[in-house]
Order: structure tokens, then C-alpha cells, then sequence
């Protein structure tokens, strides 16, 4: 078994049973790509089971703290039977949701959602790809499913020295998939959507937003960075249910025509009028420009843009990104209005996301009620031992 030893001090993460080792935290030692390593503290101590990465600043991930833990086929089926079972105590009204949440689940680097009869999976690390038979197998086993679809296709792959990859693994079928989602029916493509091909991550988020197009009965909608358009979907039938769909006005914002088309089809597959909606092909940014310059304003804004800063390196030019859109939102948003305003950015922490959009509405001459802080859904879970976990942070405020 090869050995990490690592340098003074740094054992410190380890025994509060983070599972990340960065490059600089290694005095000697090694392994090939995915390899499982072992962890020694400066005086030999044993710190944890790791898999091994040559190119990734992350040099190391832990599987395991145990010493007397084998890691090995049974370890990843126990380990994915557990990420499977977990789900069972959250309240999920989707037959589409998360299964395996990387580093929160003991699984570093594998993500995998289930779409109906049809799970996704994303081998983002070295250990990730090294085991990925035997996590098929194991995935399918857990499930009970037998087709698998791989998208490894994302930006963090690449930063493992991994080449991109997609295609079935196990099994063969449509990529083009339907789900239902609380009250309403989505769409998607696994083969070319975003992430493994829908946000699940976003699907209470937009529940919270009918229950408040119900409750406040929107005049005038924002959907801006709308995608698929599952906010879009989520007001209509908030509005619906209130009885207050005659007269609403509800207008999405996406640079991709072909997202902007899935989202139109949206509206039709939930039995709305196409009357209701209006999608735009534009940037953003320019947009909300010009809405301020026509004098135009919203009763309710979503704001859902991509990720701006993956890592903390990459934070204060975020930071410029997300006050600009938030000032522009505030600016349009009519008083007693509400904004949902969300950053994905794993590099832009909740205290800070906060900070930014104070500073947006300061710069707007704007103050608002911050009535609620919002995030991924249960399924993609948050633990006490990985906070970086909570990559997605959103606040809805009620401006004055």
C-alpha cells in the first residue's frame, strides 16, 4: 500500500474528518491515478483511506477514516446502498432526484440522479473513474434499475487530468425523458442537457415560488437565466391555483434557443396557454439595461444565473458578476415586490452571497425584507463534516 505522508500540521482536516488533502499539505509519497493511498500524519499516525490524484490540486479524497476499513468492491456497494437508502428520509415529491451526492455520501467525485427508470452518473475523480464498474454494478443493484447513462462530461473532470465522457453504461434506451416534478410534468435530455441533464437541485426552490405566486398572485413575471423553465412552470401554476392566471404576464430570459424551446413546450405539456408567456433569446444582463431604460418593472424576479466562481479563486470576480445583476433586479422590481435571487458558485459562501446583495441594494438606493434563505433540495445533502456541500444559496427579499 502505497503512503501519503503529509506535511506538520496539516493532519488538522483530516481528523475533523474532511475528506479533501490540497497538494501542499504533502510531504512525500504518491500513487498512480485513483489508486488507493494511505494517509499518515507527520509521526506516522494513520489518518485515512484515499484515492489518489497526480493532477488535481485536491491530491487526495477520503473514502474512509477507519484503519481497519478494506477498501474494495463490497466497499463502494455498501457504501452506494447506503447513499440509495438515505433518500427515503426526505420528502421528495419527484420521481426525479439525486441518489448520490459525491463527498456528502462517502463517494468523492460520483454524482447520480434518477430520472424515472433511467439513472445519470458523473465520474468526476480519479478514484471515481477507477471504481466506475463496480459502481455501475453497484448503482444498479441499489436501485433496482438497469439502464445507466454517463455524463462525465463537466469541468471538474478536467482538472483530475480526466477526459471527458458519455454515452450508456449499462443498458440502452431514449435520452430524451419526461418527469414529474410536485404538481407539475418536466422534460428533459440526458445526453445534452446541463449537469446529467436537469437542475434537480432547484425542484423545492420552485415549489417555494408557486406557493408564493399563489399566495401574492404576480401580475407581472422575471424569469431571467430560465433554462427548461421550471420557474416559469412553478408560477403558472401557483397563479392557477389562485385563480389569478387572467392578466398575469410572465417573460423568461435564456441565451440558449434551444433551452428557451424545451421551456416553451413546458407550458404546453402543463395544459397552459402559450398567451401567458413570453420567451426571450438575449443576454440577460443587456436586458434588464434596457427594461430600465423603457421604464418597465416586475412584481416577481428570479435570478438563477450559471456558476461564476467554481473555486474561492474566483470569488471576487463573481462578486462583481452577481452585485451587478442583483442591483439591475432590485432597480426593476416594484415595491412589495419579490426576488429570488440565487448564486450555484461554490467559491461564494452564504455570508458572503448576503454581503453581495446588500451591497446591490445599496448601490440601487433599495432596501428589502430578506423573508427567506433558500437551497439545494434534501437530496443534495449538506453535511456536518463537508460544508462545502452547500454550493447552492438563495434569498428571496420583499423590497420596501
Amino acid at each position: 500500500m502505497k503512503t501519503l505522508r503529509l506535511r506538520p500540521g496539516k493532519e488538522r482536516s483530516l481528523l475533523r474528518r474532511h475528506p479533501w488533502v490540497f497538494e501542499s499539505a504533502i510531504a512525500k509519497g504518491g500513487g498512480d491515478a485513483g489508486e488507493t493511498v494511505r494517509i499518515e500524519a507527520e509521526d506516522g499516525r494513520f489518518l485515512a483511506w484515499a484515492a489518489f490524484s497526480p493532477h488535481s490540486k485536491i491530491r487526495a479524497r477520503a473514502w474512509s477514516f477507519d484503519e481497519a476499513q478494506r477498501i474494495d468492491a463490497g466497499f463502494m456497494a455498501a457504501r452506494v446502498q447506503a447513499a440509495v437508502a438515505a433518500r427515503q428520509l426526505f420528502d421528495i415529491h419527484s420521481d426525479g432526484l439525486r441518489l448520490v451526492h459525491g463527498e456528502a455520501d462517502g463517494l468523492p467525485g460520483l454524482i447520480v440522479d434518477r430520472y424515472g427508470d433511467t439513472l445519470v452518473a458523473q465520474f468526476l475523480s480519479a478514484g471515481a473513474e477507477r471504481w466506475k464498474s463496480v459502481l455501475a454494478d453497484a448503482l444498479l443493484a441499489a436501485s433496482g434499475l438497469a439502464k445507466l447513462y454517463e455524463r462525465s462530461d463537466a469541468s471538474g473532470r478536467e482538472r483530475e487530468g480526466l477526459a471527458p465522457a458519455a454515452g450508456w453504461l449499462r443498458g440502452s434506451g431514449p435520452s430524451e425523458l419526461a418527469i414529474r416534478e410536485h404538481d407539475w410534468q418536466l422534460t428533459l435530455d440526458i445526453a445534452t442537457g446541463h449537469k446529467t441533464g436537469f437542475y434537480l437541485d432547484q425542484r423545492d426552490s420552485r415549489r417555494r415560488f408557486a406557493e408564493l405566486a399563489r399566495h401574492r398572485r404576480f401580475r407581472r413575471v422575471l424569469n431571467c437565466f430560465c433554462y427548461t423553465g421550471g420557474f416559469t412552470v412553478a408560477a403558472l401554476a401557483g397563479l392557477k391555483a389562485a385563480g389569478a392566471l387572467e392578466g398575469a404576464e410572465l417573460l423568461s430570459i435564456d441565451s440558449s434557443l434551444p433551452a428557451l424551446e424545451r421551456a416553451q413546450s413546458h407550458v404546453a405539456y402543463n395544459g397552459f396557454e402559450q398567451a401567458r408567456t413570453e420567451f426571450l433569446d438575449a443576454d440577460v444582463n443587456a436586458s434588464l439595461r434596457r427594461f430600465l431604460d423603457e421604464g418597465r418593472s416586475f412584481d416577481a424576479i428570479v435570478l438563477d444565473p450559471p456558476k461564476f466562481a467554481p473555486t474561492v479563486a474566483h470569488a471576487e470576480r463573481a462578486a462583481r458578476a452577481y452585485k451587478d445583476l442583483n442591483r439591475l433586479a432590485l432597480k426593476l422590481l416594484e415595491p412589495g415586490g419579490v426576488l429570488l435571487t440565487f448564486s450555484c458558485s461554490g467559491g461564494i459562501g452564504g455570508d458572503l452571497f448576503h454581503k453581495i446583495v446588500a451591497s446591490a441594494g445599496i448601490d440601487a438606493g433599495v432596501d428589502g425584507y430578506i423573508s427567506e434563505r433558500l437551497g439545494a433540495a434534501p437530496d443534495h445533502p449538506m453535511t456536518i463534516e463537508f460544508p462545502e456541500g452547500e454550493y447552492l444559496k438563495g434569498l428571496v427579499v420583499v423590497r420596501k
